[in-house]
């Protein structure tokens, strides 16, 4: 092992700056958005235990995991989360730091095992002591990196092979005519197994007893089962004999090419991206041949011979090939076809085998300065291919894009082109990309769900379902009587979903709907989304108790789904049932303390429960819901509604003002702060806020009524109130406050005869108001009197004789956001769905119940009205 001199790390590090800096811009894309975005394993709020308990990309182990166990490549995630959250510059600098090939981030998987990996060869290559003696210290310490390595990555448990070849060939200097001749003797029993040899053998045996431990563990770990994968994954994993085994032994050639001349690079190899190989007349299988020659001249080179480049060759081989074994399909199948960044630890093999070339032929005067402007070629090209990939990596559309470039025939790039499009909001473009997807692969249920997806959100409903309908006809049908296994990609079973979700919009197919939420549960007993689904679908249909029957099940699926919480308290506000939710609520924030949705309902639940108690702690939810959301102006409303139950004037005043300035057409914001502002002798402030509210909403009967009083009362504007009144009426006839209120005009009019026949009309609509009845008989007294005196009515009198029901008697408008579902889409190569229910106050309606305190302030207010109806009556009496 060569000693590295300060020079030369700092040569290595200019050269990883030059060529990765750029990758620093680069935003999450590919996997990383299923291993970092959707990640929950990397928040503060999940316990760490969980981490050991989950795959690679947050999925118990114990679920259709894809059984990727790095809990250690996760923790590094975790800590970059805590430093910057979800900002991709920390991850990538992080990774420039491990020596990056791969910019996406989830390759860090592959960097951290190759720390340990080589961590621990180093520390076996110091397990040799003075006359061949054992050193444990190391080979302990080589054991422990080992597990470290696999943490990361499972294919860290191959430097166990490297570290066995390293002892016999490399340590002990044996060659394998060596071994063949000690080992032929001793069976023949004309001599012993030499003492160095016997210690060689304890060594391996201790290594391979430590590997076969780890492997245990790492089954167990699985729970012995291997992860599903569909033939769209690997077709040639599902594929008959010979045809799997020549395509399995062609992508050797393949990889081997990637190293050799990487210039055209793809981010995905899967689905029909490399034909399989059906016949041995194919033209590739000369490839394969050729592979293996070439391979096995180096390998019999590098075993049969003693000297220092037959070393170098073997630990470059070894290096290259045993940590490629787990990803060579030739053993087990796996998830992909190719995958580049499986050969980050083989390329180093690859590196030393280059550069034991280039000393072999650079020593020779002949060709030095061929071979250094060749070696400065190549390492200024690969730079400047690397500067260059980077920026392919800067985003899902210029990444899936630069892969179409090298791969047309993988309809998973099309559909990931068409995803970044819609992430974009560009559906039309979208469509185009996910219907070549059905052409390039017309049984891929995932690129028929995406056009459906796309033709919903085109609002081209019958074309959105002729797809999810092509989609479905592509799964496995039941067979009536029969029973059988098929294997189903879990996010395929969305298709049910997504159809579901599409008719349901018409109230005459919910039970149709509801069928197919009860298909996608009986093929898949655990389908979350589907009870979720379902749960919304029920409350739609009123059948809360079955809703909540749904959501249960959820729950028993996952515990932890801070959303399910949520939606359960929803159902609990459908069944009258305010504490209920408010504990599911609280539940639903202690998984997430920034729900937003849950701080925000939560906090009205409290405001209408009427306890004073519980206001201190809606105030505050408020006031975290509009941190979390600064420019929704349902918040500040809200807390403006706090404040004035609280009689806070000063401070409702402030946020009614803000959520009018976040949206000026906000109704209930207006009206309110109007009703604030007559409420505290503030009537003429009111009367331009009841002129914006009515510019928006001329229809607006309760703005009306308080525009009137207030022009009758305030300003003697006796006209402007009588077109007030007369405007509701033409609204709503039988509007018993608007018609009393044009009574009393017609009074102040002097016309006695018109407001007679007013008060009649009204009487007949409100036959039991006994206060309508009195005011007809002071008018009719005034009719029989002779002369008719003008009562001075104090105008604030006028308006209690009028507004026995109006805004002041504490009426209040309440808006938030309507209670409403919302459906994130999913599909094949999107994450999975989540349902929210969003509980709020309807801008359209009054408040649902009145509080103990409200209806006593009406109370008290209902009493002061009587009396100074008993005053006016004096004063229309002369008394």
């Amino acid at each position: 092992m060569a000693n590295i001199n300060l020079k030369e790390i700092t040569l290595i590090v200019g050269v990883v700056t030059a060529c990765y800096w750029n990758s620093l811009f680069c935003g999450f894309v590919f996997d990383d958005v299923s291993a970092i975005l959707d990640n929950k394993d990397l928040h503060p709020s999940t316990p760490l235990k969980t981490l050991f308990q989950n795959d690679f990309w947050g999925t118990p182990m114990s679920e259709r995991s894809h059984k990727s166990y790095r809990p250690l490549t996760v923790l590094t995630f975790r800590l970059n989360y805590l430093l910057s959250e979800l900002k991709p510059m920390s991850y990538h600098l992080l990774n420039m730091i491990f020596h990056a090939v791969v910019t996406g981030v989830v390759g860090r998987a592959e960097l951290l095992s190759s720390i340990f990996f080589l961590a621990a060869f180093l520390s076996y290559t110091r397990s040799k002591g003075p006359d061949n003696s054992i050193i444990w210290t190391p080979i302990a310490l080589t054991v422990f990196l080992v597990a470290v390595a696999t943490l990361c990555k499972e294919q860290g448990i191959t430097v166990v092979g490297i570290c066995c070849v390293y002892e016999v060939f490399i340590a002990q200097g044996y060659t394998l005519p060596l071994l063949c001749t000690t080992a032929g003797q001793f069976l023949r029993g004309k001599g012993s197994i030499p003492f160095s040899m016997l210690q060689t053998l304890v060594k391996l045996i201790v290594l391979m007893f430590s590997t076969l431990l780890l492997v245990v563990i790492r089954v167990q770990v699985i729970q012995s089962q291997l992860p599903v994968f569909t033939r769209f994954d690997n077709p040639a994993a599902v594929s008959p004999t010979p045809t799997r085994q020549l395509t399995f032994n062609y992508l050797l050639p393949v990889n081997a090419w990637l190293l050799l001349n990487p210039s055209e690079l793809c981010c995905d190899w899967t689905m029909g991206t490399i034909p399989l190989i059906e016949s041995l007349l194919d033209i590739r299988n000369l490839a394969t041949f050729t592979f293996f020659c070439f391979l096995g001249m180096l390998g019999v080179f590098s075993i049969r011979y003693s000297g220092d480049s037959s070393k170098t060759v073997l630990m470059a081989l070894c290096l290259m090939a045993l940590p490629f074994i787990p990803a060579s399909n030739l053993f087990f199948p796996v998830g992909f076809v190719v995958a580049e960044r499986v050969l980050y630890v083989p390329s180093m093999g690859f590196c030393i085998l280059v550069a034991h070339g280039w000393q072999k032929i650079s020593t020779k005067s002949v060709f030095k300065k061929l071979s250094w402007i060749c070696l400065s070629m190549v390492i200024l090209t690969h730079s400047l291919k690397t500067f260059h990939r980077n920026w392919d990596w800067e985003s899902e559309y210029t990444l899936f894009m630069s892969a179409l470039k090298v791969n047309k025939n993988n309809a998973k790039l099309w559909n990931n082109v068409g995803h970044a499009l819609e992430n974009e909001k560009n559906f039309e473009r979208a469509l185009k990309y996910f219907l070549q997807a059905t052409h390039v692969q017309p049984d891929d249920i995932g690129a028929h769900m995406n056009v459906g997806r796309t033709y919903k959100n085109l609002n081209r409903t019958k074309e959105a379902e002729e797809s999810y309908m092509m989609a479905k006809s592509l799964m496995p049908q039941i067979i009536p009587g029969k029973k059988y296994a098929a294997r189903i990609a879990p996010n395929h079973l969305n298709v049910y979903i997504n159809l579901a979700n599409l008719i349901r919009a018409n109230e005459s197919r919910l039970e149709e709907a509801d069928q197919l939420y009860r298909q996608a549960i009986s093929m898949r007993p655990d389908f979350k989304q589907a009870y979720i689904s379902r749960g919304e679908l029920l409350l739609k249909m009123n059948k809360p108790l079955k809703a909540k029957e749904a959501y249960l099940k959820a729950l028993e699926l996952d515990r932890n789904n801070a959303d399910l919480w949520y939606n359960l308290a929803i159902v609990h506000i459908e069944l009258k049932e305010p504490n209920e939710a408010l504990k599911n609520f609280n539940r639903a924030l202690e998984l997430n303390p920034k729900h937003k949705l849950a701080l925000f309902n939560s906090a009205i639940v409290m405001q209408e429960s009427g306890e004073v108690k519980l206001r201190p702690e809606a105030r505050k939810r408020l006031l975290s819901y509009i941190n979390e959301e600064p420019l929704d102006a349902n918040g500040y409303f809200n807390l403006g509604m706090l404040a004035m139950d609280d009689k806070k004037d000063n401070e409702a005043e402030i946020w009614m003002k803000k959520a009018i300035k976040l949206q000026a057409d906000f109704r209930s914001a207006l009206f309110n702060l109007a009703l604030l502002y007559s409420q505290t002798a503030k009537e003429l402030k009111a009367l331009p806020i009841l002129e914006e509210l009515l510019r928006y909403y001329p229809d607006h009967i309760k703005g009306l009524i308080l525009k009137g009083d207030i022009l009758m009362n305030q300003k003697k504007d006796i006209l402007g109130a009588k077109k007030c009144f007369e405007r509701i009426l033409e609204m709503d006839p039988s509007n018993v406050q608007g018609k009393h209120n044009l009574c009393v005009v017609y009074f102040e009019e002097k016309d006695l005869l018109k407001a007679e026949r007013c008060l009649l009309e009204t009487l007949a609509l409100a036959p039991h108001e006994e206060y309508i009845q009195r005011h007809l008989n002071i008018v009719r007294d005034k009719i029989s009197s002779s002369s008719f005196i003008e009562p001075i009515f104090p105008t604030s009198k006028i308006s209690s004789v009028e507004g026995k029901k109006i805004p002041t008697e504490s009426v209040k408008e309440i808006r938030g956001e309507s209670r409403q579902t919302q459906i994130v889409k999913t599909s094949d190569n999107k994450s999975q769905s989540k349902s929210n229910k969003q509980l709020g106050k309807n801008g359209d309606e009054e408040t649902p119940h009145k509080t103990t305190k409200d209806i006593k302030e009406i109370e008290k207010k209902r009493v002061a009205a009587l009396k100074r109806l008993e005053e006016i009556e004096r004063i229309l009496n002369g008394e």
